[in-house]
């Protein structure tokens, strides 16, 4: 009891929010591997074409994730405040912005989409780009669904009741998979089938998370005024949302540029840099949770204006952070030659994904927690610019940078291109480590 009245959140309240984000973010990337594995029956061409879209589509997925995590850090700190009625105004205006930032996405996406893709991806083979083409078109309908899914799920989150969104994720993947094994095997529509499963997922889990946050015994729901615009509470969200908007789009925009340079080097090496990306992200799955809890956990102390139990909360999740990144990416790593099978590609792609997987994986295990999950420390306290310029920073100078110095300099292709990205890591985790102990961040909250 004790202990329940010491600490915001007990080691049980933490489990109860961590596992299902661990099992959500699990199946959210399975979502990407379906789809890639499913469609490489359709040749190395779609595949392709799949993964350069797949790099558009994850700049604006996180364009959305910032907004959302923008109205998390709102609501969460509001909740710590004890201020149950502006957390459920924060809800209702989180909802409205995500919904028209996406809506405006989506038109631009498919009106533009040709000057778009012919512009980040030149020289790129015909066959990949007709099939880009068509998952690009496809995907951007679903741009609103995935928005207003984030935000929902974001909202369960900053309540600490995380299991929600990952029954919903659930339901999600089994309508992917099953639409993916029904259009692309049954009927051959290829990028189009893969792209339409997605989109039925999408759109069925967005309005069953819409539906459940209605409930007025939440405490955080939305109401009626969700078509009520309030500025002042719109500009708190997007104080957080903006920059890290920005951060997110920079860096992936970065890696597009990146995948732009890999595209140069031919198909297999697209390919291989393909199927690398879905490996390598399952190995980090777990500190991906951990982002997400943070701000959370964080975010609900930097409300309370506690930040002893702030600092009590950051060592105590980061050490959990390393453990369990570790133990995913040795799973990775270790069932490798297992997972490579799946794929229906050449030797020779499979063998250059295995050299980017075991950099990628190896080396995360020692780098990638404090370059990612420790700057949400920062972000849940409101202290949003300092990431954004450090990341966009080490983005343009390391990753770009040195990809075209050791990628295509010294001719090392897709392997000095992913070298440049460990760099930039380390340039990262200087910088936020520096940050933390210097405790400017607890100066920033929103509130």
């Amino acid at each position: 009891m004790e202990q329940r009245k010491r600490y915001l959140f007990t080691n049980q309240d933490l489990m109860r929010l961590i596992a299902p984000l661990i099992v959500e973010q699990i199946l959210a990337v399975t979502v990407g591997m379906a789809d890639t594995m499913m469609v490489s029956s359709a040749g190395e061409a779609a595949t392709s074409g799949v993964s350069l879209v797949d790099m558009i589509n994850n700049l604006i997925i996180n364009v959305f994730a910032a907004v959302s995590t923008g109205g998390a850090v709102v609501a969460s700190q509001y909740l710590g405040h004890e201020d149950r009625e502006k957390a459920r105004e924060s809800a209702n205006q989180l909802i409205l912005i995500t919904g028209v930032i996406a809506v405006g996405i989506m038109v631009v996406s498919i009106v533009f989409r040709r000057g778009l893709l012919g512009t980040l991806y030149q020289g790129v083979e015909e066959d990949v780009m007709r099939n880009a083409l068509i998952y690009l078109v496809l995907s951007a309908l679903s741009y609103p669904f995935l928005a207003v899914y984030n935000s929902c799920a974001a909202l369960f989150r900053s309540m600490g009741n995380s299991e929600v969104s990952m029954q919903v994720s659930m339901v999600m993947n089994v309508i992917n998979v099953t639409g993916n094994a029904l259009l692309i095997f049954v009927f051959k529509w290829g990028v189009a089938g893969a792209a339409l499963a997605s989109l039925a997922a999408r759109m069925i889990a967005c309005v069953i998370l819409f539906v459940r946050l209605g409930s007025r015994k939440l405490t955080i729901c939305i109401g009626p005024g969700i078509l009520s615009w309030n500025g002042e509470m719109i500009r708190r969200i997007l104080h957080i949302g903006i920059p890290g908007g920005v951060e997110n789009s920079i860096f992936q925009l970065g890696r597009i540029l990146v995948v732009s340079i890999i595209a140069t080097f031919g198909t297999t090496q697209i390919a291989a840099n393909a199927v690398a990306n879905n490996l390598d992200g399952m190995g980090v799955l777990a500190g991906q949770a951990m982002n997400l809890a943070m701000i959370t956990v964080i975010g609900r102390c930097v409300g309370a204006g506690d930040f002893e139990q702030a600092d009590y909360y950051v060592k105590k999740m980061m050490k959990l952070t390393y453990l369990v990144n570790a133990v995913c990416c040795g799973l990775v790593l270790a069932t490798l030659p297992l997972t490579l099978r799946l794929y229906g590609l050449s030797r020779e792609t499979l063998k250059l994904a295995a050299v980017l997987v075991l950099i990628h994986d190896g080396i995360g295990i020692i780098l990638w927690p404090a370059s990612f999950t420790l700057p949400n420390v920062l972000r849940a306290a409101g202290d949003v610019k300092f990431p954004m310029v450090v990341s966009i920073s080490s983005m343009i100078v390391f990753r770009i940078g040195l990809s075209y110095v050791i990628g295509v300099g010294m001719g090392l292709g897709a392997v000095g291109v992913w070298t440049a990205m460990i760099v930039d890591w380390i340039a990262r985790v200087l910088c936020f480590a520096g940050r933390y102990k210097s405790g400017k961040w607890k100066n920033l909250a929103v509130l």
